[in-house]
């Protein structure tokens, strides 16, 4: 590891000590440091000094060169970190100073073993599936992204009336789901708002996409996992003229009968996950899995 990067959206200044720490334990390794143009912006107007490093803002200002991004933040902000890495194949490496933290699982405390484990390469890579999206009119306006890590939602937009998601998978009609909306989401995704909607976990390693409806008026509409090579389709119909799209945490809206087509991106964001921790380790930290006392006696 000879070049990072470090990316973050908010800071607090009880994180100042743990911003502090990364840049201390880099420089005793004496790497090359990069920070995102705004994020250096705020720490500087918090105080935080002698942070005077090469800045990049854009996929544009990075190359395969960097050997690590770090974000500081929660999972929200490796979202936006991967709009910025793209198609490069930069590993990121999440330092969780947020709350739950399915893919920033680096605590802060354990930074400074984190770069002596990243030194010695103690660490694998996963490659995280995506979504891809476009639609029949090309006007789905997200500032050159079109991708979601996470997933990809139609929702309804300042009604409460339902909508219709007409969804055909490989050319071949499904159903339309009558519901507040559709995730589509991908392993990674699983977790995030498809679970919320009572969509299943899938291992990241997977190779699949999961359709859940949001709160559907069809009793039997359920989630769906199908095959990631599989061409979907969706159109949205119902009483209003516009729908919200989500690309992650990205809001448009779009307007009726826009058919959109989703498919499995023809590259892959990189994950780094240290070798003390996997996926099922999360499982049982974030969502208490085997909480139950008779796993203990």
């Amino acid at each position: 590891m000879k070049k990072v990067a470090i990316f973050g959206q908010a800071y607090k200044n009880t994180d100042r000590q743990y911003f502090e720490l990364l840049i201390e334990n880099l420089q005793k390794f004496q790497i090359e440091i990069y920070i995102e143009k705004e994020f250096t912006s705020i720490l500087k107007s918090l105080g935080v000094e002698n942070i005077d490093y090469p800045t990049f803002t854009k996929h544009e200002d990075l190359d395969n060169s960097i050997d690590v991004l770090f974000t500081l933040g929660g999972d929200g902000t490796i979202l936006n970190a991967a709009t910025i890495v793209k198609d490069l194949n930069i590993p990121i490496l999440g330092i969780n100073t947020g709350r739950l933290g399915f893919l920033a699982t680096i605590q802060k405390k354990e930074i400074e073993n984190t770069i002596q484990s990243l030194m010695a390469k103690e660490f694998t890579i996963q490659e995280r599936a995506v979504l891809q999206i476009k639609s029949n009119s090309g006007n789905l306006d997200f500032d050159g992204i079109n991708f979601g890590l996470n997933e990809i939602t139609i929702a309804r937009k300042n009604s409460t009336s339902m909508i219709g998601v007409e969804a055909y998978l490989n050319d071949e009609y499904l159903t339309t789901y009558w519901s507040d909306g559709l995730v589509v989401a991908t392993p990674t995704g699983s977790t995030g708002y498809s679970l919320s909607c009572h969509g299943p976990i899938v291992m990241p390693e997977s190779n699949n996409f999961v359709l859940t409806p949001i709160a559907p008026h069809n009793l039997s509409a359920r989630p769906l996992v199908i095959p990631d090579n599989t061409i979907i389709k969706l159109k949205v119909i119902g009483r209003e003229k516009e729908f919200f799209l989500s690309l992650d945490s990205r809001v448009s809206t779009v307007p009726f009968e826009t058919e959109l087509t989703l498919v499995k991106a023809s590259f892959h964001i990189n994950i780094i996950q240290m070798n003390q921790q996997t996926f099922i380790n999360t499982l049982r930290d974030k969502l208490f899995w085997g909480e139950d006392k008779r796993n203990y006696t």
